[in-house]
Parts: C-alpha cells; structure tokens; sequence
C-alpha cells in the first residue's frame, strides 16, 4: 500500500490542482487516482484536506448536451414549486422548510 504525499496549505508543487481548481481551468479528473493531498491546519480538530490531481492526466469537462440541459431546468423548475399551494416561489424553497415562506409562516394577524 502506498501512501500519498502530503504538502502544506499553499505549498503544492506546480502540476497539480484540486477539484474546483481543474474545474475553473476547464478539466476534470477524468477517472485518474489522488496524486496527493494537502492539508490545512486550523484550531479545533484535524487539519482540513484537500485532494490533489495530476493537470497533465486531466481530461476537458464534457459539454452540456440539450437532453442535459432540458433536465436540469426541469430539475430546478421542480424546487421552485411549493408543496403546499402549487404555486411558483420565484426562488428555490429551502429544504429546511419545505414549502415557500408565506405558507411556512401564514400571516395570523390578516386572519383577526
């Protein structure tokens, strides 16, 4: 078993980056192993990681194809609709609430 070698925040070698980083150049993992790790210290706990990969292994991200892109708004169509009253929110409602704001938190003093 081998172990992954481990860099101090901001101290990774050049050609290697983290998820989000080979997102924002355009990449992704493409299926390929960590390469390291790096970790950042804070005061309570274990130190947060990060998991590094190779830029010369990383494949372009696959285009959004029309069939993708028609079931992502239908997905976030769907968030916007309230349970209660079916109608459309205008904003995602919170799963911590489960329905839009107005019937999570009815007006009692309209109803006096």
């Amino acid at each position: 078993m081998s172990t992954l070698p481990v860099y101090p925040w901001r101290l990774a070698p050049e050609g290697v980056a983290t998820f989000r980083q080979l997102r924002a150049r355009g990449l992704r993992p493409g299926g390929q192993d960590v390469a390291a790790q790096l970790e950042r210290p804070r005061r309570r706990g274990g130190p947060l990681l990060a998991y590094l990969y190779r830029v010369d292994r990383a494949k372009p991200v696959r285009p959004m194809t029309p069939a993708k892109q028609a079931a992502l708004a239908r997905a976030n169509a769907a968030r916007r609709v309230c349970p209660e009253c079916r109608r459309d929110a205008g904003y995602r409602i919170p799963p911590s609430l489960g329905m839009c704001t107005p019937c999570a938190f009815p007006d009692t003093s309209a109803a006096a």
